[in-house]
């Protein structure tokens, strides 16, 4: 009888750190390959208290030229009130990521201008037709706060800009307990972490942890990586965007 082959991920352990319902399909790539997961979410989206605002920014929506999310959680957050309006054939929209895309297609929303490499605010501002935006209203679809590049480089172009905010961001974690124990245990090997605020929230929560320096963290965007690399963390950032990329780069860090 011929045996099996080590899986590449047998007897580590990978703490991902995504909001609960978005570490699925990774959690499932991981466990496939023989990795031991620890979920551990340093962000989770929650609706807005009160979206009497929201609903005042996207009363006027079909005065618009372009609409723009910025993640899945904002399309889900706001598609179904924004499908209430009567939207104009000339709005035009525009999603950060192929993800994204996809989240809009499930409201009937086809035909979307998506980056084709990498997918992050400096992605999509790099296309042709996000250049000449003189005059160009712009709806921002976004969670409360976030980076301002998209919106500032936008109005560096001459685009009118309105940021629909439709949903937050909590950290839900008040310690590190449980991947430091882990960690003491040889059961934590790798933290996926891919936003910046989660990268933010893991260092402050460690402080001058010793343990964490044992610890690979893998990203997926070399903006996540700069607080951690300044800081003397071991950092892998991972060849591409996606779950599978993610799967790969802990490959590498595990033969």
């Amino acid at each position: 009888m011929v045996a099996s082959p080590k899986l590449a991920l047998a007897n580590i352990g990978v703490a991902i750190t995504r909001p609960s319902n978005q570490a699925r399909n990774l959690t499932q790539l991981i466990q496939a390959a023989g990795g031991n997961v620890i979920s551990f979410p340093l962000i989770e989206i929650i609706p807005l208290e009160d979206y009497t605002l929201f609903e005042s920014d996207i009363a006027n929506i079909n005065e618009y030229d372009w609409i723009i999310f910025i993640s899945s959680n904002a399309v889900q957050n706001s598609m179904p009130r924004l499908l209430k309006h009567d939207i104009s054939n000339h709005l035009q929209f525009a999603a950060i990521g192929p993800v994204t895309a996809k989240a809009l297609s499930k409201f009937g929303i086809d035909n979307v201008l998506t980056p084709k490499d990498r997918f992050d605010s400096e992605s999509l501002l790099s296309l042709p037709a996000l250049q000449d935006m003189q005059g160009k209203k712009v709806m921002i679809v976004r969670g409360i706060g976030g980076r301002e590049v998209l919106a500032n480089t936008l109005k560096s172009r001459g685009a009118k800009i309105t940021f629909a905010e439709c949903y937050q961001r909590i950290n839900p974690q008040t310690n590190c307990d449980v991947l430091m124990q882990a960690c003491a245990k040889q059961q934590l090997h790798s933290i996926v972490v891919t936003s910046s605020e989660a990268m933010r929230h893991l260092l402050a929560l460690s402080g001058d942890a010793d343990w964490l320096k044992e610890i690979t963290l893998c990203v997926n965007h070399a903006r996540v990586a700069e607080l951690p690399t300044q800081e003397g963390f071991k950092v892998n950032v991972s060849d591409a965007p996606g779950d599978e990329a993610m799967l790969e780069s802990l490959k590498e860090i595990n033969v």
